[in-house]
């Protein structure tokens, strides 16, 4: 690795006791700098993992369980603080191998992305591996994550193993990213927002005996409204506070005419129900017009979104 990359990882430890000393062992030497946070763990996360005998640990102790999210933003403050050019994101449950950091660092030191993670899906024999509870919730998210974020080429996108450039760090508003386990979706939604550049890199999970905490059915509810939200905001910002494109016009008025259609349609369709009389040819087509057009006008904003996902200049462009 380049010695002059100062590169760190950060590690949220919560109920990990039993795992992250050995997470810690098996970080490579080149690694300058290794941050567990220990977010208020009732079994001393933090303790296990200085107990590994590495002088790289630093331990960051919460005082409140925050979530994951928020141990993270605990890690990537302080080693902006301490000045590191790249920082790697593992979980403390041994689940994410260390001998795939190289491939995960080496679009953002080839400068081709801010921003890497792993994807478990382009490993057939490691997809059967996977939990059935965690293929099935990843499956069911992917498409609204993909959706929301704008990052249309990535898939697994819950994938906690990531890396960051100090750019993208800075120019992140780290306050208002989530605290809970919705970090990693809101990190790519707001990654989006401000221009950075995304890349997959496959890695295969490895899965032990540990149980997940997250339950599928009641998270949910609670991921999808906050993807809405998010892809709302994403919206919001990149087709019509900072610019307005040919993508902002085709959402506006697929948006208007497929409304105004449904809507008006609706109307009529409700007074011939009451009245008994048939609604005109005339005003049968209006509604089926706006409503043709209206859906055109989307696929084209979702074409043009797909298109204009955030990358890297090729030489020549």
């Amino acid at each position: 690795m380049p010695e002059d990359n100062k590169i760190a990882v950060v590690i949220p430890a919560y109920r990990a006791a039993a795992q992250v000393a050995a997470v810690v062992r098996g970080v490579p030497a080149w690694i300058k700098r290794i941050y567990v946070i220990d977010d208020a763990c009732p079994e001393n996360s933090g303790d296990a993992a200085k107990a590994a005998g590495d002088p790289r640990v630093v331990v960051l102790r919460r005082q409140q369980n925050g979530g994951v999210g928020a141990a993270v933003k605990t890690g990537y403050r302080q080693a902006l603080a301490d000045g590191f050019d790249i920082v790697v994101k593992m979980d403390a449950d041994d689940q994410m191998d260390p001998a795939y950091l190289q491939a995960l660092l080496k679009p953002i030191l080839a400068d081709r992305a801010d921003y890497t993670k792993g994807n478990r899906f382009r490993d057939l024999k490691a997809l059967r591996q996977m939990p059935r509870v965690r293929l099935f919730g990843n499956s069911m998210l992917t498409f609204l994550v993909k959706a929301a974020s704008g990052y249309w080429q990535m898939m697994d996108p819950t994938n906690g193993y990531t890396a960051i450039n100090r750019d993208a760090l800075e120019r992140l508003e780290l306050d208002r990213v989530s605290d809970g386990y919705f970090f990693e979706s809101d990190m790519l939604i707001r990654l989006n927002i401000i221009g950075a550049v995304a890349e997959d890199v496959a890695i295969p999970a490895r899965y032990g005996d540990e149980q997940s905490s997250l339950h599928i059915p009641s998270i949910m509810p609670v991921f999808i409204y906050r993807l809405i939200r998010g892809m709302g905001k994403r919206i919001l910002f990149k087709y019509f506070l900072y610019d307005f494109s040919l993508g902002s016009f085709y959402l506006a008025a697929g948006t208007l005419l497929t409304a105004f259609g449904l809507i008006f349609g609706g109307i009529k369709w409700w007074e011939a129900a009451e009245t008994g009389v048939t609604s005109s040819m005339g005003t049968i087509m209006i509604a089926t017009l706006a409503i043709l057009l209206g859906v055109q006008f989307l696929v084209q904003a979702i074409n043009f979104d797909i298109q204009t996902s955030p990358k890297r200049p090729r030489d020549g462009d």
